[in-house]
């Protein structure tokens, strides 16, 4: 800062006003600290609230969201914690530009789930650049902690590697040797492929080929006629959502199963299945993290949900809550919103809740826990509604999800 000497006005005039200009200066940042102690505790939810990814995520997230913050008990720093949501519509572009100015102007402490791979990764972007924290619950890219790690993102429900390793590796073993994979075009669906894939290839088995559709399709008629002409044992999909309920549809009225080969839903949700209804969707054999029937915990959340929602949570909306509830209790563990202690306290402590009781952070933002392995039940063995799954085994995570060592993230120390 500069001073002119004016007319009039002295060198011991011009130093002392000076020095109360720098002391107001100094005042400023002194208060600057506290003054955002004191800002109420905000979160972001951005999600898919209207197109293909709604019924796994979208207000159920935000419900779940609302959820923990009410058992933890609604406040932090004496004031009530706050919500906002947006959606993206599932376009990186739009994505970095809500989180940005989430960060930048509206006091955002925390954004969370993120409904594709695209997204989450430009929002990862912005997350880094603020130095502010994004817990990934919806997008499933095995890279999100792998090559693209970031110290600010943590990915909380599930990736491609992780489901390719249970339900792929559970129809290789069960002779399904030969895939063709129904792939969304972007980069959820060429991480489904690439891992499946790769899982296939390990257990001896062959990748035909592939047909990739644009994200949000209506018309898989091509694809499945590629799928059914090469005669591969199994139609692996590698898409999510709206996209996978259609491909089933679909496949039902080309007689592709009755035909001989079989569909791999590797990305499914018991929303899918609701959606479907049990005489299309029984024997598809999924993979799953949650499941609100299985012990009294995932029971208990799972009424809390349908109270509010209609409908039993997706282990994406049972992940939003999980993490949720994870960081508030870092951050009062904390006492500080800052997000490298309230990293250090989610890494150290375990999660125990109605989503995972053997949860772990891992220093590349996995949270490594168990998977379970599905059979959709036919429709008479359901006794009521949303009793869709037989359990047919419970795969430890780290079983599940690749090793740290693997992954290529450059905050792993080798």
């Amino acid at each position: 800062m500069t001073f002119a000497l004016g007319k009039g006005l002295t060198r011991a005039a011009a130093v002392s006003l000076a020095a109360l200009s720098l002391a107001a200066l100094s005042l400023a940042a002194l208060t600057a600290a506290p003054a955002r102690a004191q800002a109420p505790l905000k979160i972001g939810v951005l999600s898919d609230f209207s197109s293909v990814y709604s019924d796994i995520g979208g207000q159920g997230n935000l419900e779940a969201t609302k959820l923990a913050i009410e058992e933890f008990g609604g406040s932090m720093f004496g004031k009530p914690i706050e919500v906002i949501s947006a959606d993206p519509q599932n376009k990186a572009d739009i994505a970095a530009s809500i989180v940005r100015k989430w960060y930048e102007n509206e006091a955002v402490d925390m954004v969370i789930d993120m409904p594709t791979s695209a997204t989450a990764l430009a929002g990862m972007e912005m997350s880094k650049q603020f130095e502010k924290l994004m817990i990934v619950t919806d997008a499933a890219s095995s890279d999100i902690t792998g090559k693209s790690c970031s110290p600010y993102t943590v990915h909380w429900t599930y990736d491609t590697y992780g489901n390719a390793h249970t339900v792929g590796q559970a129809i290789v073993k069960n002779g399904g040797d030969s895939w063709f994979f129904i792939t969304a075009d972007y980069l959820f669906g060429h991480s489904i492929e690439r891992d499946t894939g790769d899982v296939v290839r390990a257990a001896g088995g062959k990748v035909i080929g592939s047909a990739r559709h644009p994200l949000n399709n209506q018309d898989f008629s091509s694809f499945l006629l590629q799928a059914q002409a090469s005669k591969a044992k199994i139609i692996g999909m590698a898409n999510g959502g709206g996209d996978t309920i259609t491909t089933i549809k679909q496949a039902a009225e080309f007689g592709i199963v009755a035909g001989g080969q079989n569909l791999a839903g590797i990305v499914m949700f018991i929303s899918d299945i609701h959606s479907l209804g049990l005489k299309l969707a029984q024997g598809l054999i999924i993979t799953e993290a949650y499941y609100w029937d299985l012990n009294d915990r995932t029971r208990a959340f799972g009424k809390r949900f349908f109270d509010k929602m209609k409908r039993m949570p997706t282990m994406n909306q049972a992940a939003t809550y999980s993490a949720t509830l994870h960081y508030l209790n870092a951050v009062k563990a904390a006492g500080t919103r800052d997000t490298k202690p309230v990293l250090a306290k989610m890494r150290e402590t375990p999660v125990r809740d109605a989503f995972t009781d053997n949860g772990v952070l891992r220093e590349d933002g996995r949270m490594v826990h168990s998977m379970f392995l599905f059979e959709v039940k036919k429709p008479e063995e359901s006794k009521a509604a949303w009793d869709y799954y037989k359990v047919l085994a419970e795969v430890p995570g780290d079983q599940v999800f690749r090793p740290l060592k693997d992954g290529g993230c450059p905050l792993v120390k080798q």
